[in-house]
């Protein structure tokens, strides 16, 4: 810390820093979010998936410049006699576990994908629609968070998340009426609440997933087709802002983020904090005590859960 002159001054009746002003104006208002940020995707999205470590951090630190929007996108209606993405091949579900696998690999957020073989999603329609209702009745914040569990479900611990009994169940595990909101979904209602998602994504140009857009008062900004590093986000943000450096907030506490989380993949905690992979266990030891989590691992991959 610098040394700076402190100064006790009879007539103003300071004791401080010397120079300090006796009246100023402090405004202690957050900034105005003048930045609308949409983010395009859409529950099957292996790379959305691949995204999340990224993503979170970005929110963490600098949502506090910008409105934060989750729209959906329509990955897959359904199964047809032609190629659904004839880049990477695939024509059906069993053509989706090997790029699946492949993106998990080369992110390091485990895909397994053994469900596309076994007991294939038909439509990512049906949880997309949940996520939809759930953010009209409930929050954004848990539509959110339906949609991270339903792709823990599916990616990792394969569960057909178009299923009614696993979209209850995931929903009721949030603490909501999962047969209600399933059923709500379900109506005619349901599909028009998706349908308003997939004319905003036209509307903004979209034709790819994850896409993250983001806009400034003025209607003008930035779109990010696919998964970016973190440096991405952030110089982006600048630019959209027309800001030469950015505050971000402090990354939350490990103790913090898992409660809030209660599942974080080793690429995760170590996006969030910049570590090496190699450093993962020994931080989390030192920043968690042993009754307030419990390591295991899939795929290769370590994560921790709340106990």
């Amino acid at each position: 810390m610098k040394n700076h002159p402190m100064v006790c001054d009879l007539e103003t009746g300071v004791c401080g820093v010397a120079g300090e002003e006796e009246l100023g104006i402090i405004d202690f208002n957050q900034p105005k979010k003048s930045i609308e940020v949409y983010y395009v995707t859409d529950p099957i999205c292996s790379h959305c998936w691949a995204l999340e470590p990224v993503l979170r951090r970005f929110i963490e630190q600098y949502g506090h410049y910008f409105n934060f929007h989750t729209i959906m996108g329509g990955l897959l209606e359904k199964w047809g006699d032609g190629p659904v993405d004839p880049a990477n091949g695939i024509s059906g579900p069993a053509d989706v576990v090997g790029h699946w696998r492949e993106v998990g690999e080369y992110y390091r957020m485990p895909i397994d994908g053994t469900v596309m073989m076994n007991n294939p999603v038909q439509s990512s329609y049906p949880p997309s629609r949940v996520f939809k209702v759930i953010q009209k009745n409930q929050h954004d914040a848990i539509a959110f968070e339906y949609l991270r569990r339903a792709r823990e479900a599916l990616f990792v611990f394969n569960q057909n998340i178009a299923d009614t009994s696993v979209m209850i169940d995931i929903v009721n595990k949030l603490g909501l009426d999962g047969a209600a909101i399933v059923n709500e979904s379900e109506q005619t209602s349901g599909q028009q609440l998706l349908n308003e998602d997939f004319d905003l994504a036209r509307n903004l140009s979209v034709r790819g997933f994850p896409t993250i857009i983001m806009m400034n008062e003025d209607n003008k900004g930035l779109k990010i087709v696919g998964g970016r590093p973190f440096v991405n986000y952030v110089e982006g943000l600048k630019q959209v802002l027309n800001f030469e450096e950015l505050q971000p907030k402090q990354q939350p506490s490990l103790l913090s983020l898992l409660g809030k989380e209660k599942l974080l993949f080793s690429k995760e905690i170590e996006v969030m904090y910049d570590l090496e992979k190699s450093e993962v266990i020994s931080y989390v030891k030192k920043e968690l005590s042993s009754d307030q989590y419990e390591m295991k691992e899939i795929l290769g991959e370590c994560y921790i859960t709340t106990k």
